[in-house]
């Protein structure tokens, strides 16, 4: 849809507008409305991907990475803290990559959010699209969902 209604709507091409999420230790983990949360890979409402994205091996070990979320869940990366445009769920795929590998994710995905905005469509529909609440169902929330 993004493909065929950007150009109208923003004037230029947008491939999609992308939701990621990231896969380590046989989970997949996201961040939205209510925090973040883990499946397995592909189980959301949303699916399985269209495209998977190899960001490299990690030498992090599983504990630390669960105490890396569990501290990103009581600060950062609370449901509260959730903004379309600003801090979503590919600015905490991007964080956890880098954290993991060292690797950032595609630079397609991070400044989508600023190329939308700087269409004149974009800042007209921004008070809409920012009170809009985005949570994938079918995940487990990995901060209990406390918004403190």
């Amino acid at each position: 849809m993004a493909r065929n209604l950007s150009p109208i709507m923003l004037g230029k091409q947008l491939d999609g507008i992308w939701h990621t999420a990231i896969v380590v230790y046989g989970d997949e983990f996201f961040f939205g409305g209510v925090g973040i949360s883990s499946c397995s890979p592909g189980g959301t409402m949303l699916g399985p991907p269209d495209t998977v994205v190899e960001l490299g091996e990690t030498e992090v070990s599983d504990e630390i990475f669960m105490d890396y979320l569990s501290s990103l869940g009581e600060s950062t990366y609370r449901g509260d803290r959730y903004r379309l445009f600003e801090h979503n769920c590919n600015t905490f795929t991007n964080e956890v990559a880098q954290f993991l590998t060292g690797n950032s994710i595609p630079a397609y995905i991070t400044d989508l959010p600023s190329e939308v905005l700087a269409t004149p469509f974009g800042q007209i529909l921004r008070p809409i699209l920012d009170s809009i609440h985005i949570a994938p169902p079918g995940g487990n929330v990995i901060n209990g969902g406390r918004n403190n």
